[in-house]
């Protein structure tokens, strides 16, 4: 497939798992504020849980997260006393027992937790929350650190989906970005969790690594279909130096550039869907009767900070450091620094310390750049009648379109928008001529594609 021209390829653009995006957060909307919007959810509401676990054995150097190393458990043990006393108190602001459909423990390496601690932390939510019997549970794992009694625990508290980071089975991109890890070790987990009964199996890779090429790529896609996991998740590698140091130890030389990037992760798709997968907007894909191809197909698939998912909550709720939430209202986000959040909670409030207040005119561009996001298409007007718009506001925003339509990276019909096929890994970009607020520094985003 011909990739689109070097100029879309090299841009730096949001990744839109939210709109208005995390760099427009403010301080205006702190703790109390954050409380009240919890109080005024109605007791009908429906909600997710996000719980952030900041710590990981070793770094791996193409790391974006907010993470630190913890060689020692004392300092895990601190963080999750903390996070337990957050718990407790964001779950008395709400009317309610929230009614809870989805649970995701992210990182970070949230299996670093002691076996029985996890337990127990799922068994809080569960007496703090009204937890769906068919509520989704996933967790974040690194396969290199991950203990039969820790299986177990998962198994124990009810864990139904895993998500496994393989990244590249490359030894040379492995040793490039600090993180060797073995392909039998990483099938034995995924077979140690199956057998245990956690039968949802995602594997994430990405592209655009250092030393990384097309072959390899290929490679490890095939390796990986193996091990017939339920779901892909491929992402681009955002290198973002200024912000993540670790990423330093990365040479700018090593780095594929966006022609290069393009073809990796359209060998890796072409395989996956040759392979029977469906591919899934920007970076997902699922086999058929996966429940999130069947949202795709049915018009339901939504996508937040973890990306693509059937969550249609109107509530996601986030526990830790750095955690982001998002209500009706809006979006809150907790202190960064794990001391500073431990700090703020001990003194008994919330640790919300930014968020941002959603107008009407940001709910409607949400809705839009999500269509986008998710069916690669828009019915600019449709979408405007549900929030009772004009559609003639969005003109300006789809006359920026011109040059794409122009270049054949975007189908217009009047104010109905579509991606070609060939022009996918572009969303983001379409996504962006929606943006009333794309006005940050480009070097806090990633590369387009």
């Amino acid at each position: 497939m011909q990739a689109p021209g070097t100029s879309y390829l090299d841009e730096r653009l949001p990744r839109y798992t939210s709109y208005p995006t995390a760099p427009h957060f403010a301080a205006d909307v702190d703790g109390d504020c954050y409380g009240d919007w919890l109080s005024a959810l109605p007791s009908t509401a429906k909600g997710s849980l996000y719980l952030h676990v900041p710590f990981c054995r070793s770094m791996c150097w193409y790391c974006g997260c907010h993470t630190t190393v913890a060689l020692r458990d004392s300092p895990i043990g601190a963080y999750l006393s903390v996070l337990r006393q957050e718990i407790e108190a964001l779950a008395a602001r709400l009317r309610t027992p929230l009614d809870v459909r989805h649970v995701h423990f992210g990182g970070g390496t949230p299996t670093i937790l002691a076996p029985e601690d996890f337990v127990d932390l799922v068994a809080l939510l569960r007496a703090r929350f009204s937890l769906h019997p068919e509520a989704e549970i996933a967790v974040e794992i690194d396969p290199r650190h991950l203990s039969p009694a820790m299986i177990e625990a998962l198994r124990e508290a009810g864990v139904n989906r895993a998500s496994l980071g393989v990244q590249s089975f490359d030894p040379d991109v492995q040793r490039a970005i600090n993180r060797v890890q073995s392909v039998d070790r990483t099938a034995a987990v995924i077979a140690q969790l199956r057998e245990a009964g956690i039968g949802g199996v995602n594997l994430d890779l990405i592209y655009g690594l250092p030393r990384q090429s097309t072959a390899s790529c290929i490679e490890t896609v095939e390796h990986c279909l193996a091990m017939a996991p339920d779901r892909f998740s491929i992402f681009g590698y955002a290198h973002v130096p200024d912000f993540k140091k670790h990423q330093q130890r990365i040479a700018l030389a090593d780095l594929p550039d966006g022609a290069a990037r393009h073809e990796q992760a359209e060998a890796m798709a072409q395989h996956l869907v040759a392979a029977g997968y469906v591919r899934i907007g920007l970076d997902h894909f699922a086999r058929p009767g996966d429940e999130m191809a069947q949202a795709l197909g049915s018009g339901q698939l939504r996508r937040n900070f973890q990306g693509y998912t059937t969550d249609g909550c109107e509530a996601l709720i986030g526990f830790g450091a750095s955690a982001i939430g998002r209500l009706p209202q809006g979006y809150v986000q907790n202190e960064v620094v794990t001391g500073r959040y431990g700090e703020r909670v001990r003194e008994g409030g919330l640790a919300t310390v930014r968020g941002y207040r959603l107008s009407d005119d940001d709910r409607l561009r949400a809705d839009l750049i999500e269509r986008l996001m998710c069916d690669l298409s828009v019915d600019v007007e449709a979408v405007c009648a549900r929030h009772g718009a004009d559609p003639e506001q969005l003109a300006p925003s789809i006359a920026r379109l011109a040059p794409l339509v122009q270049d054949g990276m975007v189908d217009q019909d009047g104010t109905v928008i579509r991606l070609p096929e060939r022009a996918r890994l572009l969303v983001r970009k379409v996504a962006s001529a929606f943006d009333a607020h794309i006005d940050q520094p480009a070097r806090r985003y990633s590369r387009a594609v």
